[in-house]
């Protein structure tokens, strides 16, 4: 879903645009102040911008915006219409004009034609033939991944994926797998933190009859099972040094003994490792085996936090309000924007699957049809975002910041949370910020906060 942001200092012409382009499904931010919409320029991604300018001055800033984001769309609304005005506009940078006046209805057709030529473009580098739909992302560091992945499905290298968790790491896994020559072989995942030590040995290379008591049969090991496909040992940081050294024989020279049998089984398995753990330096402190981190090390990838790659918050939360609504039956379109933008300054410590986790469950609790509301978000999940985000953590950077951009933030923080305490009423948030109704209601023009009720 497509992503714009309007900047337009004219509250009724600001509520105007947003309303057209949320009914036709796009994803809409609102700035009636110039400064805030830079600041979103520069801190979040567009794919495109709809920038108000209604004189000669404004197109330094249109060149500034264009330079600092060449690959975001930038459709300048204006009242005036010289051609002499349009054709500047454009040489500073300006991707289309629209003229304010023109009929309503052309305004979505300039932006769906301005889309059209502009995302392919913006999309040529960053869209790789990727046939995984589960990994989800357009980030710089997704988009490495993806292509390392591409140009590591056709070998037999060892793979260590690291990163915390519930980023992703089974999910990388799973598509060099399903990539590779061995996608029709056996896909085997063995978490060696969630079984106990004394039966994790057995569990990974099966044992005899009579190995040890109640080893009443043989029985396959996870090795044996994985068979010529590829084998996934997440959280690889838990095993003891005795199996370290025991795994370390087994991939070094592709052989390994069932626990109590005197004979060898070849193996044949790729082998995918994972952990949440540093493990330079669990090996600096002894706790992991130097020579087995460089034997798994061979093809390194590492997967970012999902709070350093935020941008792919839109793509994730569509994916999985889509899963969701189908899988529960749901006809849910959305998420409004001022939901978004919560889920977009929350720092997410349990990545990919806490966002997963809490889609579903929004999802299955909602009532009512249509886009994903601020009401809809479970505030306890979120209250640390708001008033502490500014209140138990102030404190003054070395490089500063600045002062009017920090108190107008919290400011629109405070609005907010009353308002979503007071589902949308208006004059009950009034009253808890002990403000005069008029006073709330122009500063949510003025500001462009448009709240669910």
């Amino acid at each position: 879903m497509n992503r714009i942001l309007i900047y337009e200092p004219n509250p009724e012409l600001l509520a105007t645009y947003a309303g057209l382009l949320e009914n036709h499904k796009f994803w809409v931010f609102t700035c009636g102040e110039e400064k805030e919409a830079l600041n979103l320029i520069e801190k979040q991604i567009f794919h495109l911008c709809l920038w108000s300018a209604e004189s000669s001055s404004g197109l330094d800033k249109i060149y500034s915006i264009k330079s600092q984001r060449p690959e975001m769309g930038l459709l300048v609304m204006s009242s005036i219409h010289e051609p002499s005005f349009v054709v500047s506009c454009i040489r500073s940078g300006a991707s289309n004009f629209w003229v304010k006046s023109s009929e309503p209805h052309t305004f979505i057709d300039v932006i769906t034609q301005t889309l059209g030529r502009i995302v392919p473009e913006v999309a040529e580098t960053e869209k790789i033939d990727f046939p995984f739909p589960q990994f989800i992302g357009r980030h710089p560091a997704i988009l490495e991944i993806f292509k390392l992945i591409l140009s590591i499905k056709d070998t037999d290298s060892t793979v260590l994926i690291t990163g915390e968790s519930g980023t992703g790491k089974e999910v990388v896994a799973r598509a060099i797998h399903n990539l590779s020559p061995r996608k029709k072989l056996p896909w085997v995942a063995i978490n060696c933190g969630a079984i106990p030590t004394n039966l994790l040995e057995s569990e990974l290379f099966g044992h005899v009859k009579g190995a040890f008591t109640g080893a009443t049969q043989n029985r396959n090991g996870r090795f044996q099972i994985a068979g010529s496909g590829t084998l996934f040992l997440d959280e690889i940081s838990d095993l003891s040094f005795d199996l370290q050294a025991k795994i370390l024989r087994a991939i070094q020279n592709k052989v390994y003994e069932p626990v109590g049998s005197p004979h060898s089984l070849k193996l044949d398995a790729r082998i995918i490792a994972a952990t949440n753990q540093d493990l330079e330096k669990a090996v600096v402190e002894k706790r992991f085996r130097e020579d087995l981190f460089y034997r798994l090390n061979v093809i390194p990838i590492f997967i970012p936090p999902l709070r350093a790659r935020k941008s792919d918050i839109p793509l994730l939360v569509k994916a999985f309000v889509d899963r969701f609504s189908e899988i529960h039956l749901k006809k849910i379109t959305g998420i409004a924007e001022e939901a978004m933008r919560c889920l977009m300054q929350y720092q997410w410590p349990g990545n990919i699957r806490e966002l997963e986790n809490l889609i579903e469950r929004i999802v299955v609790l909602k009532r009512d049809e249509g886009l994903i509301e601020m009401k809809d978000l479970p505030i306890h999940h979120f209250k640390q975002i708001r008033l502490d985000r500014y209140v138990a953590n102030v404190s003054l950077p070395d490089e500063g910041v600045d002062f009017n951009e920090a108190v107008n933030d919290f400011e629109n923080e405070l609005i907010i949370q009353a308002l979503q305490k007071t589902d949308g009423n208006r004059n009950k948030a009034a009253t808890l910020l002990n403000l005069n109704r008029t006073t709330l209601v122009e500063k949510l023009k003025r500001k462009g906060l448009r709240i669910a009720s």
